[in-house]
């Protein structure tokens, strides 16, 4: 037994397509994700400048909304009072971004359209409806105090944005679940080195005339193939944690019993493709290749969505699409906090892993050649 491991083991190595589609392309692929937008959410917003010119008449509630503001989020925006034709000079020269005009009613004045002058318009949106609440809330309790006006000013205390499950959600995560996924997947690419089909590889061909019973030896290639496409995900996993520094929101143990899954769910995969019919090499690694790419489309790789959308279009395409079960494994134990859909994932890829293997089992016991 152990020599057959020993063996299968360094055929396998020796292999570029095992090398290079489980562990090397996925690698790669991680780092064009982190480059292109996987520290997005660490980028650096500079604080808004804008002028205050004050009317005759200033509306002292926009003034204190303006500086509850400023002390809530001082990097949100920095307030500079000025006269008009000093905030006219700024305005530009560029060095702010907009104008409040405060007198009974507060105004904006901006110079273009971007993030910077849609911020100043949301500020000042929003202390308007802020002034309609307090309006309603003094009608109906005309002895409410400086400090609860306060407090509604200030609403960044009151909500917080976070998931289901207690965490906060991190919008470009999916597409490393996908990743992660399609890495898993790609272990057909070293399953499929365990077929013992006569007509696909010289090496399937010697092994067919092998005394040694045929369930031993799918066996043993699985478990070498597992083991191989197993640690291929883990070091992608770990890649991704320890040297992109992506945060995962902990849980990794979990994530690797899901990878354990995902792991068998590949190289079973490949086995039976490398078992099934009649066709040339070529054409199988081709539709290894083809139905990993578009499972993992699906999961959400190329299209954040593109999951969201099959679910609500066809969500049975989900329950048997084993990327989009391993993707959604991950959000169950980082993002949902949902362990009986994680459970219910799990069995789902566990018992696809049962019947491919023994697929592949049938399919090599019953073929005979007159001739190897």
């Amino acid at each position: 037994m152990l020599h057959l491991l020993k063996y299968s083991f360094l055929s396998k190595i020796r292999n570029f397509n095992i090398v290079f589609w489980p562990l090397v392309f996925p690698l790669v692929l991680g780092t064009f994700f982190y480059f292109a937008f996987g520290n997005i959410n660490e980028a650096d917003f500079q604080t808004v400048p804008v002028a205050v010119v004050k009317e005759a008449s200033a509306d002292t509630f926009f003034i204190t909304y303006l500086d509850e503001v400023e002390k809530s989020s001082p990097d949100l925006l920095k307030a500079e009072e000025m006269s008009e034709k000093e905030a006219l000079e700024a305005l530009q020269d560029k060095k702010v971004e907009g104008i409040y005009y405060v007198g009974k009613e507060p105004s904006l004045t901006v110079a273009g359209t971007g993030i910077e002058e849609s911020i100043l318009q949301t500020v000042l949106d929003s202390c308007e409806n802020t002034r309609t609440t307090i309006t309603n809330i003094m009608k109906k309790n005309p002895q409410m105090d400086m400090e609860t006006m306060k407090s509604l000013l200030s609403s960044d205390s009151l909500v917080r944005e976070v998931s289901l499950g207690g965490r906060t959600i991190d919008g470009n995560v999916q597409f490393f679940y996908a990743l992660i996924a399609m890495a898993c997947l790609y272990g057909c690419f070293i399953g499929f080195g365990s077929a013992i089909q006569a007509n696909i590889t010289p090496l399937a061909a010697r092994r067919c005339v092998t005394p040694t019973h045929k369930l031993k030896l799918i066996l043993t290639d699985q478990l070498t193939s597992f083991a191989l496409g197993y640690v291929d995900v883990i070091i992608l996993i770990l890649y991704l944690r320890y040297i992109l520094n992506l945060d995962f929101q902990g849980q990794m143990g979990k994530m690797l019993v899901v990878s354990f899954f995902g792991s068998l769910i590949g190289v079973s995969m490949g086995m039976f493709i490398g078992s099934f019919g009649k066709m040339q090499e070529g054409v199988r690694i081709g539709l290894m290749l083809g139905i990993s790419m578009v499972s993992s489309f699906l999961a959400g790789l190329m299209n954040g969505n593109m999951k969201d959308i099959v679910e609500k279009s066809v969500p049975f395409v989900n329950r048997i699409n084993p990327a989009s079960l391993i993707s959604d494994a991950f959000y169950c134990i980082n993002v949902y906090d949902d362990m009986t859909r994680y459970y219910r994932n799990l069995i789902t890829l566990a018992v696809m892993c049962v019947v491919l293997v023994m697929a592949s089992f049938f399919m090599v016991r019953r073929e005979r050649y007159d001739s190897i």
